[in-house]
């Protein structure tokens, strides 16, 4: 071997490990002086880590550090978490909970079917409710407009009124974007 002995090699001969490739690097060691200086050294080392006391944390080291810790929890967890705390431990509260959800769920089922049984009510309930939502928002526009122009502003129509719900429209779906990006940002510089 032209070579001296790597740390790696030095600590199969400290360990005392067997093997066929053990034998020469004992071989280099008689024959190189340097290389029995390091490992007397390194075997002096050890020996001494050996005597070193062996302390144990204090019982709520574990505690502290894993406070220090963020810990990503995916939603489903969290999810999953959430309803365990919902459902009741004893089995007479359990029996009671599944007897509320499933009366819960048949009359939710059975309105569900009347409302479906009865689409041309329902057709006729929310198109008038839409008919009055949209005069009420008219004529609240129309006053706010002749508030600020005086009795002389034209009448908005249904148009105006469209293009200033997509102007709304338009202006929250930007700064929830802006927010977003900005947020995002944010984390990144943390992180």
């Amino acid at each position: 071997m032209d070579r001296h002995l790597l740390p790696e090699e030095i600590d199969l001969l400290i360990d005392g490990e067997a093997g066929f490739g053990v034998a020469p690097l004992k071989a280099h060691v008689r024959r190189c002086a340097e290389c029995e200086a390091e490992l007397e050294t390194a075997r002096l080392i050890a020996g001494e880590l050996d005597l070193i006391p062996h302390f144990s944390p204090a019982p709520l080291f574990a505690d502290r550090v894993m406070q220090q810790v963020q810990v990503f929890e995916p939603w489903h967890v969290a999810a999953r978490d959430a309803v365990r705390q919902l459902v009741p431990q004893s089995t007479p509260a359990r029996v009671l909970a599944a007897a509320g959800g499933l009366t819960f769920a048949t009359l939710f089922s059975l309105a569900a079917l009347w409302v479906v049984a009865r689409v041309d009510l329902l057709a006729m309930v929310s198109g008038l409710a839409l008919e009055r939502s949209s005069e009420t928002t008219q004529g609240a526009l129309g006053a706010f407009a002749r508030v600020l122009m005086g009795d002389g502003a034209p009448a908005i129509g249904a148009g105006v009124l469209a293009l200033a719900v997509a102007a709304f429209v338009v202006t929250v779906v930007g700064a929830t974007a802006g927010l977003r990006a900005v947020t995002a940002s944010g984390r990144r510089r943390q992180g």
